[in-house]
Formats: structure tokens, sequence, C-alpha cells
């Protein structure tokens, strides 16, 4: 295919999948049953940081986050106390474990308290074309507290030349917004040419057989590879064709 040949077939295939339909599968449905902003955002935040292995241990594992939150995650993280936390013990995502959930809720407070939120940390650092450093000092940021060593690990940090799959697809659901109701786009100080396509071991093949990505790792190089490409084809909205090689890789077996 040549470029224009495959930005159509790209193009098709952002539309089959991104629309409502993809909620139901995804672990993005867990932040739509708030309406808040901050609870939006928490949640998204909360699901996107365990969002790997199997997409229904995924989904089932963030039900059960947002139960132990109380189904009012942003009121859990300014109110709690000591015997809410004790609570959160039980939990466990793979590695993730009672422990490191309740340290992710302590600098969460952190975070609402002193840096006026989520949204804000990630504006601060903010850079014309990308939000990876913003990544890198957002977790800065989430640790500059008292905190476990083990659980530095579930925050990604592409400084260190990691793809912060994680965050970038946490940071699509929050930034994008083109009305299909999929993702949110409540940061209204960020734009979607900032951002990073989500990249993971489905995404990274379907890029490498359409020819957008030739290293073989899924780290920090190849995400600057594949954000190049993806700017090629889209300037304004890159991060859209997400959805067309997670879609392919998932569903199509591609």
């Amino acid at each position: 295919m040549n470029t224009s040949e495959l930005k159509e077939f790209l193009n098709t295939k952002v539309a089959q999948y991104n629309n409502p339909k993809f909620i139901e599968s995804d672990p993005i449905q867990i932040p739509h049953q708030f309406f808040k902003k901050e609870d939006i955002e928490i949640s998204g935040f909360l699901t996107a940081t365990i969002a790997w292995g199997n997409r229904k241990s995924i989904i089932d594992n963030a039900k059960r986050m947002m139960q132990l939150l109380d189904d009012a995650p942003y009121d859990f993280i300014l109110n709690h106390g000591e015997t809410d936390l004790r609570k959160l013990l039980p939990f466990v995502h793979r590695t993730f474990n009672g422990e490191d959930f309740i340290q992710f809720i302590v600098s969460l407070q952190h975070i609402y308290n002193n840096h006026k939120g989520l949204e804000a940390i990630f504006y601060k650092h903010s850079d014309k074309n990308s939000l990876q450093n913003s990544i890198s000092n957002f977790k800065k940021t989430f640790f500059e507290i008292e905190h476990l060593q083990r659980t530095q690990k579930h925050v990604s940090d592409p400084l260190k030349n990691s793809a912060a799959k994680r965050i970038n697809m946490f940071l699509r659901w929050m930034v994008r917004n083109d009305k299909t109701g999929v993702d949110f786009g409540i940061w209204k100080s960020l734009s979607p040419n900032q951002l990073s396509c989500p990249l993971d071991v489905h995404s990274g093949n379907v890029a490498r057989k359409l020819g957008l990505l030739t290293r073989k790792q899924n780290d920090r190089k190849a995400l600057v590879e594949l954000d190049t490409a993806l700017r090629k084809l889209d300037t304004n909205d890159p991060v859209k064709y997400d959805f067309a090689l997670f879609g392919l890789g998932v569903f199509e077996g591609f």
C-alpha cells in the first residue's frame, strides 16, 4: 500500500472501532460509569494502571477497585482514613497488590491537595508535540512523598526508555474528544496532537506489518518511530489510529 491507500485503510478501521460499541469490551467502560471530572480521571488512571493481561480480568478487577473506593473515587481519595485504607489490602491484580493500591491512593491525595490535580501535573511539563516529558515528571511528583519502592514499577518513565503504554492510553482517554462517545476529552489544557500511541504487542505487531514501525522492541525508541509515522497520516489527531491498530490486532488477528 502507498501512503494514500494506507491512510484510507486505517481511517476505515478507525471508524469501525471508534464508536460506543467499543466501550462494551474495553477497560474504558470503567470511567464511563462516572460523570464528575475527578471521578472520571481517577477511575481512568487506576484502571489504566492495571491494564495488562487478560481484558476480562482487567475489567473485573477495575470494577473491584471502584467498589473498594465506595464507587466514589475522588471523595475516597480526599477523605479516607486509616481504616478505609486497610480494606484495600486484599486487592491484587497480577503484581499490583493492596499495598500498591494504598500507595496510589495516598499519592493521588497528595497530587489533588498540593498540585491542583492530575490534569495540572501533566500540563505543567507538557511540550508542544509530546507529553512524554510530562509522564516522567508526573512519576517524580507521584513518588515525591514517602512511598514503597516496589510501587514505583507501576508508573512508567519514558525517559528510561519505556513506551509507557498504559499512561499513554490513559492520556488518550482524557484528551481526545472526536464526538464519538469513546474518549472523554475532559482535559482542555492539552491537545490531541501532543499524544502518543499506546504501544503494546498488538499495536506494535500490526504497525510492523503495515510498515509503520521497523524497530523490534516495544520501547521508547519504537514509540517515537510510530508517533512520527502516524503524525504523517494525521498531524492533529495521530492517536486516533490506536483504534485501528488495536482493533486489527485484537479483533481481527491481522
